[in-house]
Order: structure tokens, then sequence, then C-alpha cells
């Protein structure tokens, strides 16, 4: 200390020693001696100064400078013990809203809510409480602050809310109703109100609180000051902030949601087919038992269960950011190595549940979906049946009739052989582009050419019979795709044979036949009408392409033009990962034409690219990338040679020659990002 300053302080002259500290600079000191002068303000004035928030935030509370404190806080609460320590002080000398800020700056929420509580902010620490996922304590903190403010508005508005988001109902409206008709908060009761009295079916008492509503305005947020409560209410269940609807039917609703606490997106399927009427019972049954269903399964290829929520009742289960195989056929067809692939982790899936005493009984596309990575994952247990495998399921046609099996559709009990039923149907379906009300047919020819022989292993080595196209037209497999032949055929038939006996005994050796054939990883479709499929032409493959020094070839057959690249090992390699990518900016794989040693491709649209990408093609050439990169493949050849784009602004990423072993991803990248290049 500053020998001056310090005679000062002995002779107790402490504003004194307090001003010549500061104008010698010694800011620390002259804080000290601020405070210990009780000149508060000037002393928290000297730490914001020396950058000591620990002090500036109580020094300004106990000088009344509220705007010194706002300029602390925000600092403070960057180191997270200090903050922690001046709450507790803050707390043992009663400012404890300031104490709730820093413990909810922090994440100590519930600290937070308790601290909120005893400065009788009692709207924001049920919101706390609420996100925490306390609601009971929640609804406890709204009704103590009532008993004590009865006249309150806000906290009946508040409380209703929460107890509506829960499916209280009931207690909601008797809530919302205590807010009288002079009150300023009366139009936000309204606005939770009238949802409510429809929920419960009370239609008269609806209109009536509509009309009052469009007196006053109608429907609103929470005002300003009610503006924390308010936030809740782009919430479920005090946690899930909702993005989007993405499916509803009479008994369930499906929502996109970010998880509050995880920061990731979820689905939240909230059961909305039952009401005080009774009405919906078997519905609920349904809704109940697929929680019990996941919650007995734990397997790569079935949608996780994250939570489930009695108050809803609801299910929080991981988002498919990839959606669902149903969109998927939609939009593109598959390769045949895709669609098996889809296939054996649809069988995976039912394998686990079939293993613990679960059928599933309703496999369809919209059932089979994709995370973020591409990964297939079975969902929708809502109708899968817990039992002992060693009986069968009778419950009625329970299921999708296009995918259902025979002895389904006619009300016999439902066992492990309907759900690979189930899996034949897709598997037809990815394979021919063919909806399953086709099958019969297709089906029956089959079963009747597989039933005048013995049953017998699909030997992969066998060399496939000349024909690939059935009888009278009926759509096989091999009758769409060249590569296919009448051992696809029938492995895919025999899953979905008529007769139980007949398909595979269990998930496994049904997986177990699919992979045991090899499956091509190109399309090259058939495009011929269905009534001449039977006609197979014998030309040889190498007559089709009609090659012009000018341009690209031509496909005699189909009239398509193509390019041409050398078939050799890498080549193929990369030309599979290029197929498997399945990305719509990748330029297209058509064939691989092992008689002219060729690997055939879709001429890219458009013109290589000129000008910089827009944001949208940017993220859509990130993304096909992505895929590729996900397959472990790198492009090592992204520059305006190979990249074009067509006149809607469309893109394509163009196939190159295997890259060299200095390629990386991270240079794929770079090179996106300086598009386009000389």
């Amino acid at each position: 200390m500053d020998p001056d300053v310090a005679r000062l302080v002995r002779e107790e002259r402490l504003l004194e020693a307090a001003e010549l500290a500061s104008a010698r600079g010694d800011v620390r000191t002259a804080s000290a001696l601020f405070e210990r002068a009780c000149d508060f303000k000037r002393a928290a004035e000297l730490a914001v100064r020396s950058h000591d928030w620990g002090r500036a935030l109580p020094l300004a509370l106990e000088g009344r400078a509220e705007e010194i404190a706002e300029l602390a806080l925000p600092k403070l609460v960057v180191d997270a013990k200090e903050a922690e320590r001046v709450a507790f002080h803050l707390e043992r000398r009663g400012d404890h809203g300031w104490a709730g800020r820093l413990l909810e700056g922090i994440g100590k929420k519930v600290d937070a809510a308790r601290a909120y509580e005893r400065a009788g902010e009692a709207i924001k620490a049920a919101e706390l409480l609420e996100s925490s996922g306390d609601v009971i304590g929640a609804s406890k903190v709204l009704e103590a602050q009532i008993r004590r403010e009865p006249k309150r508005g806000a906290l009946f508005v508040a409380l209703g809310g929460l107890l509506h988001r829960y499916g209280k109902t009931d207690a909601a409206v008797r809530t919302l109703q205590k807010v009288g008709g002079d009150a300023p908060e009366r139009r936000a009761a309204l606005t939770l109100l009238v949802p409510a009295l429809d929920r419960l079916g009370l239609a008269q008492a609806r209109v009536e609180a509509e009309a009052e509503l469009a007196l006053l305005g109608g429907p609103i947020v929470v005002d300003a000051a009610e503006a924390p409560a308010a936030s809740v209410r782009a919430r479920l269940f005090g946690r899930y902030e909702v993005v989007r609807e993405v499916a509803s039917s009479p008994h369930a609703r499906v929502i996109e949601c970010v998880d509050g606490v995880r920061g990731e997106r979820v689905a939240v399927k909230i059961f909305a087919g039952y009401d005080a009427r009774g009405a919906g019972r078997d519905a609920l049954s349904r809704f109940e038992r697929e929680v019990k269903v996941l919650g007995a399964l734990d397997h790569p290829n079935i949608v996780p269960l994250r939570d489930y929520l009695p108050e809803g009742p609801a299910l929080v289960l991981e988002w498919m950011g990839r959606g669902t195989l149903e969109q998927m056929l939609a939009s593109e067809p598959l390769a045949p190595a895709r669609a098996v692939e889809i296939a054996q982790a649809v069988l995976a899936a039912l394998g686990e549940a079939h293993r613990v005493g679960i059928i599933h009984r309703d496999i369809k596309p919209a059932n089979v979906l994709f995370d973020d990575a591409g990964v297939t994952r079975l969902g929708d247990f809502g109708v899968a049946h817990l039992s002992d495998l060693s009986a069968t399921a009778t419950a009625g046609v329970i299921g999708t009739l296009g995918y259902m099996s025979p002895e389904q559709r006619e009300g016999k009990p439902a066992t492990v052989r309907s759900d690979l039923f189930g899996v034949g149907a897709i598997l037809w379906e990815m394979l021919t582009g063919e909806r399953p009300s086709d099958l019969a047919a297709a089906r029956g020819a089959e079963t009747t050419r597989a039933s005048a022989a013995p049953r017998t292993e699909v030997d992969p080595d066998e060399p496939p019979p000349a024909s690939r196209v059935g009888g009278e037209g009926r759509v096989r497999p091999s009758g769409v795709h060249r590569d296919l032949d009448a051992r696809h055929d029938a492995v895919v038939f025999a899953l979905v044979a008529d007769d139980p006996d007949r398909r595979p005994l269990d998930a496994f050796s049904a997986r177990k036949a699919l992979g045991a054939l090899k499956w091509p990883s190109t399309i090259e479709r058939v495009a011929v009408p269905r009534a001449e499929r039977k006609v197979v032409s014998e030309r040889p493959s190498g007559m089709r392409l009609l090659v012009d020094s000018a341009g690209p070839a031509i496909d005699q057959w189909l009239g398509r033009r193509v390019v041409s690249v050398p078939l050799d090992p890498p080549t193929l390699a990369r030309a599979s990962a290029f197929a498997r990518a399945d990305h719509p900016a990748l330029q297209v794989v058509l064939r691989v034409d092992r008689a002219t040693r060729a690997i055939w491709l879709a001429v890219p649209r458009g013109a290589p690219i000129a000008a910089r990408p827009t944001p949208e093609q940017a993220a859509t050439l990130r993304e096909a990338l992505d895929r590729l990169h996900q397959l472990g493949e790198v492009h090592g050849a992204i520059d305006a040679e190979h990249v074009f784009v067509d006149e809607s602004g469309a893109v394509t990423l163009a196939f190159a020659p295997p890259p060299g072993p200095t390629a990386t991803f991270d240079l794929d990248r770079l090179a996106l990002a300086r598009l386009p290049t000389a």
C-alpha cells in the first residue's frame, strides 16, 4: 500500500485514502477503502475497473447501482465457481432474485428456482422447475404463491397453462376460470381456456369463451411482463421445444422437437385418442404396449426409446433425420444391394424382437426409418404382440393390408413368419417398384413353380436360368433388373409364400439366405412395357452403345446418353460408393457392363459451373460429399470440370477416377469451399 494512503487509513480518513489510492492508480485498494467507508457505489465502480466481478456485483447491489450490477452479471457467470460463491453470499443477505439469476446463468436451474421462489418470483421459478422435469414442484410453487397473492391473475394463468400442457384439463379449466372478467390477465386466461374447453368436449362453454375472447381482441401470448412463462408454451412437457408436427392419426401425433437438456432432435409421439367419455381405450392400450415393447428392446436397428412421459402419455424417440422408406421409394429407385441391406437390417431387428417374444405385425415402408447416419431402424411397435412364441397371437386383423400376410388377412394367428412376409413384401417393392397390391399375381406363379420341386438351399454359384420373367407377364425382380436372375427371385418369393410353412424358419434364416447371393450395387432396370417383359432380348450388351466421337455415347435400347469409363477394380469400387451414397446430386451409375469391361454413367445435366455456388447449391454439394465420406470415399477432384449446373439451378457432382494417396476428406471440403476453380 502507498505510504501516504496507509497514513490516512491509520488516521481513519478512509474516503481521503480511497480518493488518493484511486488517483495514484491503485484501484483495488481504492475499491476496498470505499467499501470500508460504506460508499458502495464507488467501490463497485472501481471493482469493475479492476475486473473484480465477484465484488462488483454485490457492491453494486449494496449501493443500489443496478446498472453496474447488470454489467457485472454476464461477466461473473463465466466463472461458475465464483458465481456460485457470490450467489450463496447474496442468498444469505436476502438478495434472492439476483442469486437466482446467477444460478440460472451457470445452469443450476433447480437451485435458481428455489432462489426465485424465495424472491417471490414464482412464475420464473415454475418455468425453471418445469424445464428440469419437476412438473409437480412447479405446480406446488405456483399454488403456494397463489395462497399468498390470491388476487394476482398472472399466477392463475401460469398454473392453468401448466396443468393444460400436462393433460390435467379439468383442473386447468377450474384454475383459469378464477381469473375474473375485469382482471388484466383475463385475455391471456381465455387464450388458454378455449382449447382446454375444446379438449373436454364442452362445446357451448367453448363458444362463449371464444366470443368473450374476440371482444377482448382475440388470442394472445402472455404479455411481456410474463415472457418467461410464455416461452414455456413453445415446449412440450417443459423440456422439448417444438419444431414442427410431422405426422398425425386419430390416436397419436408425432412432433419433431429439440431436447432442451441434451440439445438433440427427438420425435415426441403423443397419444391423442382418449377422452373423458372412454373413447379410444383400445388405441391407448396399443400405445402403452409400444412402451413395454421398446423398453424390452435394445438393438441398433430399432428406433431407440429415449423416455416415456405417462402424463401425456407420450413417447420420446430418437429422431430419424433421413425419413422413412416410404418417402425414399416415392423419390428414387434403389439398387438391389441397397434394398437387400435395408431388408437385412429389418430382419436383424425382428430377430431380436422375436427372441424376446415380440411379434411386430405391421411391417411396412412407413415403419422403416433412417437416422442421420443412414442406418436402417424399425419403428412403430404399437400393434406388436408380447407373447410366448410357443403360442400364436390373435387379435383380429391388425396391420396394414397391402403388406399383411395371408393368414393375418383371414384373421388367423400371426406368427414370426407373418413378420417375414412383411419384410418380403417391402423387399419385393424395393426391387420391382410395384405396390404390394400387385404382389399376389407375381407370388402365385412363383409358388406354383417352387412347389413342383423339393426345397433346397440356394447355391449362389449355380448358373441362372435363361428366362428372367415369369409366365403371363408376372413381375419378378429379375424381370426388372438385368443383373438379377431366378436365384434372387426364389429368395424373395420364399419370404412372401402364401403358405407360412414355405417361408424361412425365422428372421436369421431369412437374413442368411439373402446374404448368400450377390446383389448388384447399380440400377439397371429393364425398360420395356410390362406386357412385353416375358420377351428377353439376346442382343449382346456391347451392341447397345453407339459411340459418337463428337459427344457422349448413345444407349440404343433406351435412347439415353451415356458416359463410359473403363472397368477395373478401383473404379468399380468407386462406382459402388457413388451408387450406395444414393444422393440426387451425385452422377448416376447406370450399369456395370462386364462384357465390354465398362461402367456406364448418366451424362450430367447442364454445364460446368462458372460462378460461385449459391448457398442452396453449396449445401446440396456438401450433403452429397458427406454421403461419399460416410462410405469412406474421397472424391479428390472437386473443381469446375466436375461440378455441373442445369437451367433450373440443380447441381451435380460428377464421377472422377480414383484419387491418389494424397487426397483427403479435408481437401475435398476445402476444394468445395473454393469453387469455382480454374
